[in-house]
């Protein structure tokens, strides 16, 4: 969408990825019954997609419905997060100096 790169309806399957539309619904619906892309445990799947969503819900560019929010805040829970922001805000405060 950003890139206004649209592909014909006739040739969604053609494109390899579909449309964002279809993308994001089929994402919805996957992660609406699990609590991670791969099931109920946290994988390198999870790192990927997971990254894409926060990102997406921070910036506006993943509509933030319940079945995003909820995934995003099970991500942002785990400590594992809570320590590499740490990392990321000590980079940024030391970038202000």
């Amino acid at each position: 969408r950003a890139l206004r790169f649209e592909v014909p309806p006739e040739k969604t399957m053609m494109a390899g990825w579909g449309s964002f539309d279809n993308t994001i619904s089929t994402l919805e619906w996957w992660l609406t019954d699990r609590d991670y892309v791969c099931g109920n445990g946290f994988t390198m799947a999870d790192v990927y997609v997971g990254s894409q969503v926060d990102w997406g819900l921070t910036f506006g560019t993943i509509p933030p419905n319940e079945t995003f929010v909820a995934y995003a805040e099970r991500l942002q829970g785990r400590p594992a997060y809570k320590a590499a922001k740490a990392v990321d805000n000590a980079l940024i405060e030391g970038m202000k100096k």
